[in-house]
């Protein structure tokens, strides 16, 4: 109970400025589609060269957890995830704004984050020493084996057809691809020059599903029907509260598989929120609602999200080992200060990183009460009429895109892809499928490559990669993944419901 003792250097006057200013913030960055969590946090460094080491992470780490979550803002109202990590918010999200419920799914998503945050910072102050334990024994072949796992639930995610669903993860598997590969250093399918550095996620991720809702605007307007209902009346404050506690089963899941996944180096967050998504509709009696607007969905996905954040930070501070990109920048925020993460920091920094890990288990609970009091106003956005949001998403997407690298060639990749998604979407293929594929792509095949180089030296690759009781989990895991989803296509059968066509038309 040590992190009791420094409790209460959160509420210091200047800790609790810069912790408010770093939550209202980062709802802010995160809602603007291509400032990821990582790169939020990355602009903030500068600003804590002149702070002492606790006050600027107490910033850092406000920032982290309110963008993670700010990212469902666009990924809702727009359909354009604020970062990677808010892919699966944006397939229930948006049906429920174009409904008139867009205020409703951000009450979910806020109050889903807050629960799967407070948990994950919980299971980090508490349960550190044994975390690290276990990530120490992560190895390459468990990392390749879990992208694997990711892999088999491209099929069903968001597609009306399981095979349209597969072609589309194979699609952005192959894109995965492009570039010079980092291990080998040979080229592979670049054809013009802005491809040399590979497909970036951000540039795709926005061109995959903002061009698409641009091009849909200018097509046919808005839905009249996302005009309804915006106030935001207490009680429907306290129906959201009550509404939570019906998806525990969705909140749990959620919880467990972002908290798992946080811990393991090299995946991150970006695809916590899509397997718990897959494993919730898997697991709940009304999966045939998914992907139509259903609360579920939104929950599963944010309290992922979220509860990846603590987690993520045990190998960052007792190994110096980063679990996503945006703690590899927390550890450079650090090192800045020159504080050598390692499994004495609790002793010989107590102060600086307590004080951290309670300002984070505060910040979410504010970022809960400062998104639900914007939920309202930003709901408001769906009132917008069709040329003007259809601008107004433009601009976004090529600022989103340009701001990563400060490359036009960026720009260009993302409307390529845009309009490419446009004509798939057509007929009835899917983005998010697409872009798990593009995501995981690269996590396999890098570890399946460094694995094969070990293996050689070790005892083959049969032994590195299908032996051992951490192997054998994960290959049943993976195995039972892809029965289910045969299983389940086989009951369902491989078609559209025929009351409405696939795709972006289905109104």
């Amino acid at each position: 109970m040590e992190f009791l003792n420094y409790f209460g250097g959160v509420f210091e006057p200047w800790a609790f400025m810069l912790l408010l200013g770093g939550t209202i913030g980062g709802l802010i960055l995160g809602a603007t589609p291509g400032l990821s969590p990582t790169m939020a946090v990355a602009l903030l460094i500068p600003f804590t060269f002149h702070m002492s080491a606790t006050h600027g992470l107490v910033l850092l780490g406000a920032a982290y957890t309110s963008t993670v979550a700010g990212g469902a803002v666009s990924a809702i109202l727009l359909k354009i995830p604020g970062a990677p990590a808010n892919i699966a918010t944006a397939l229930d999200g948006n049906e429920m704004a174009k409904r008139g419920e867009g205020a409703r799914a951000l009450h979910m998503s806020f109050l889903s984050s807050g629960v799967g945050g407070v948990i994950g910072i919980l299971l980090l102050i508490f349960l550190t020493p044994v975390l690290a334990q276990w990530v120490l024994k992560i190895q390459t072949p468990h990392v390749f084996w879990i992208a694997i796992l990711g892999v088999t639930v491209i099929g069903s995610l968001d597609s009306k057809s399981f095979v349209k669903g597969l072609l589309s993860g194979c699609i952005g598997l192959w894109l995965s691809t492009i570039g010079y590969d980092e291990i080998q250093g040979t080229e592979r399918f670049i054809f013009a020059d802005a491809l040399s550095g590979g497909i970036g996620i951000i540039p795709a991720l926005i061109g995959l599903f903002a061009i698409p809702q641009v091009l849909d605007m200018m097509a046919k307007g808005r839905v009249d029907s996302m005009i309804e209902a915006l106030e935001v009346p207490r009680q429907k404050l306290a129906k959201s509260f009550s509404e939570l506690t019906r998806y525990v089963r969705a909140l749990s899941i959620g919880t467990v598989v972002g908290s798992i996944i946080g811990l393991i180096p090299g995946v991150g967050g970006q695809i916590a929120g899509l397997v718990a998504y897959d494993q919730s509709r898997k697991l709940s009696p009304q999966r045939e609602k998914f992907g139509t607007g259903h609360p579920e969905g939104v929950v599963a996905a944010e309290s992922a999200n979220n509860a990846m954040v603590g987690p993520s930070l045990v190998p960052l501070l007792t190994l110096s080992i980063p679990g996503s990109p945006t703690a590899a920048v927390l550890l450079g925020g650090l090192l800045i200060k020159e504080i050598f993460p390692g499994s004495d920091i609790f002793d010989n920094h107590p102060e600086v990183v307590w004080t951290f890990i309670n300002s984070m288990l505060v910040g979410q609970v504010l970022m809960v009460i400062f998104g639900i009091m914007i939920a309202g106003w930003a709901a408001k956005i769906a009132r917008a009429p069709a040329p003007i949001m259809a601008a107004g998403v433009l601009v976004l997407a090529v600022f989103g895109s340009y701001s990563v690298g400060q490359s036009v060639g960026d720009v260009h990749i993302m409307l390529a892809l845009g309009i490419g998604m446009y004509i798939l979407e057509k007929f009835g293929f899917s983005a998010a499928p697409l872009v798990l594929g593009l995501i995981l792509g690269p996590i396999a095949g890098d570890n399946f490559t460094q694995g094969m180089t070990l293996a050689a030296a070790q005892d083959g690759p049969w032994v590195y990669f299908f032996t051992g009781t951490l192997n054998i989990f994960l290959i049943s895991l993976v195995i039972a993944s892809i029965a289910y989803s045969f299983w389940n296509n086989m009951l369902a059968g491989d078609k559209a419901p025929a009351a409405e066509p696939a795709g972006r038309d289905a109104k």
